[in-house]
């Protein structure tokens, strides 16, 4: 008596939504179940892959299958298929499959494309395979193409969506699919305005925090992510970098299966509310970049000289280096595109490094710290700010009322138990229940949460306050030995062009009132973020930590420094703030008097 063939079947169709509803499978099981009765053969296996692609072999019950088929010896002798489109649409991965499944004694059978073992049916295999890519390709091309434009006219395509963001159906319906489109969640929105906030501003008893720092405070603060879990650096510089929060979200960024960036004209922007104002994000990215490693090198950061980093061309835009002279005994700041390519490059000016520092810093503390000169500058920053706390309050209603529906359903919910017209032991009842309880719970907290920040706000800014303000911010941008600190200057100013005839001194004016923020606050030094502190070894070796009297000499004597804006040759970064220009006379020696003579 002859052995009967053994046969697995494998089942497969496209998508999670074909397999909840669609009667693919159970038609192909029909089929494979008839062709198999027809022959004689056992079935034996049974291989179902629901809502999964057969572009790659990325698929857990094909690995599953295959690593059944090459054991020795092989579960069965026949892997059998509706047809070959749903093994594979590619057409290399569908021969190599064949030819490994052939050495292991197994053949690929189609129901509806029978074919045999020799050389012209091979042939035939491999020209449906390739109309099966090529048909894969063009269905994957069409529907890209609808995304997109569903995209453009603001719909939501599908996916989760953004922390902050919740799916609601839209009023408009084409055929019978209602279109759905992105709202503002009141409760989660709350978190992602906290996350900017403390980047651009700190928690009111620090200055602007880190992405680390950021996960580390909503994690100590009982704040979780969406799905209760805990908050970590990569999820937070997500937040801070979505231009989804301002009101643009993008479509169609990377390929689905290498994860590599597309061409910005492969993108589709889609139009969504905004939780953040564009000027707050624009700060925060501006910080993001000025921190970065791969943006701004350590030595800008806590290096020595005090100008590097912010001082610019105004010619070029390059960066103004440092070069010496003398064996070291002088130091100038130069245009690096000059000092490169000569006067053919760009025109721009030789500089010596001690008087440009005592001009900027001069300048600084003899006109910007002034009293009435700061309280003009901040005059409107602080509307600003005053707008920002009444948006917080009218959000804040918002959650209020939120917390109270759901309290009001709850009730109607333990009305309707005690009644007995629900029962309570619904598996849904008991998942509603839940659900509006996290839902009041999460909105009562945000609502608290957001009162706080109100009142972290910071001190009320006063005549008073400013005045001290500018003589402390005088007193400590000096050093002990006449020299300043950087991290004080740079706080603030963020920019300096330095032209033949005139220097322009440019600051960020949140960034200052972040300053005079902090400095009312009694509980920091300084200004700004932690300097780039590099680890020295432990091992006394070429790279050995020098001593503290050294360290702190290199690091200004300061313990933290400021907000700092990166720039390169030909980029001019946006200002939100204030700027003032300066003449430069030809005779160095002039310097000190033209400057205090001129107004800021």
């Amino acid at each position: 008596m002859t052995t009967p063939v053994r046969a697995a079947l494998y089942l497969r169709v496209s998508t999670g939504r074909q397999a909840d509803s669609d009667l693919s499978i159970p038609d192909q099981r029909r089929q494979a179940k008839g062709y198999c009765t027809s022959r004689g053969w056992e079935i034996v296996a049974d291989y179902v892959e629901p809502g999964l692609s057969a572009t790659d072999d990325r698929r857990p019950e094909f690995q599953r299958m295959i690593d059944a088929a090459t054991t020795k010896p092989p579960a069965f002798d026949v892997i059998l298929v509706h047809s070959f489109s749903r093994f594979f649409r590619d057409q290399f991965q569908l021969e190599f499959y064949v030819r490994r499944l052939a050495k292991a004694g197994v053949r690929l059978v189609s129901i509806t494309q029978e074919l045999g073992d020799d050389p012209m049916s091979n042939m035939i295999r491999q020209i449906m395979a390739l109309f099966d890519e090529y048909q894969s390709r063009e269905n994957a091309k069409h529907t890209l193409r609808a995304m997109k434009e569903n995209a453009r006219q603001g719909f939501w395509n599908g996916a989760l969506p953004p922390i902050g963001y919740r799916i609601v159906e839209a009023s408009e319906q084409r055929g019978h699919r209602t279109k759905k489109t992105l709202e503002i969640d009141p409760v989660q929105a709350e978190t992602v305005r906290l996350i900017f906030r403390l980047a651009r501003e700190g928690n009111g008893s620090s200055g602007p925090m880190g992405v680390k720092s950021i996960a580390t405070h909503l994690n100590k603060s009982g704040i979780r992510t969406r799905d209760g879990g805990r908050w970590g650096v990569d999820a937070v510089h997500k937040v801070l970098t979505r231009t989804t929060y301002i009101g643009r979200h993008r479509f169609n960024t990377k390929f689905w299966k290498t994860r590599e960036r597309k061409a910005e004209t492969e993108i589709v922007e889609m139009a969504v509310p905004a939780i953040v104002d564009k000027d707050e994000f624009e700060i925060v990215q501006t910080m993001l970049k000025s921190r970065s490693p791969a943006m701004t090198p350590p030595r800008v950061v806590s290096g020595p000289t005090l100008l590097t980093g912010i001082c610019f061309c105004a010619a070029c835009g390059g960066a103004m280096t440092l070069r010496t002279g003398k064996s070291g005994r002088y130091r100038y700041y130069t245009c690096c595109t000059k000092a490169r390519q000569g006067e053919t490059g760009c025109p721009g000016r030789t500089v010596p490094m001690e008087k440009l520092d005592n001009l900027v810093a001069e300048y600084i503390e003899q006109r910007l710290l002034q009293p009435k000169r700061l309280e003009q500058l901040l005059s409107h920053v602080l509307d600003r700010r005053t707008e920002r706390a009444e948006r917080r309050r009218s959000h804040i209603a918002d959650l209020r009322k939120r917390a109270a529906e759901a309290d009001a359903k709850l009730k109607r919910l333990y009305d309707a138990i005690e009644n007995g017209i629900a029962d309570l032991s619904d598996p849904m009842l008991k998942d509603r229940v839940a659900e509006l309880k996290a839902t009041r719970d999460q909105a009562r907290l945000d609502a608290e949460r957001a009162e706080e920040a109100i009142e972290r706000g910071g001190p009320t800014i006063t005549p008073q306050a400013l005045k001290t303000f500018a003589r402390t911010a005088r007193k400590r941008m000096r050093t002990e030995n006449g020299g300043y600190r950087r991290d004080h200057l740079r706080a603030l100013a963020q920019r300096v062009e330095v032209d033949q005839k005139k220097l322009r001194i440019m600051g960020s004016k949140s960034v200052l009132l972040r300053t005079l923020v902090a400095a009312e606050s009694a509980k920091t030094a300084g200004f700004g973020v932690p300097s780039s502190v590099p680890k020295w070894r432990a091992r006394r070796d070429s790279n050995s930590r020098p001593s503290d009297s050294k360290s702190a000499a290199l690091l200004g004597q300061a313990s933290v420094s400021p907000n700092r804006v990166s720039g390169r040759p030909g980029e001019v970064p946006m200002f939100l703030g204030y700027a003032r220009t300066v003449s430069l006379p030809k005779s160095p020696e002039l310097w000190r008097k033209r400057a205090l003579g001129e107004q800021y």
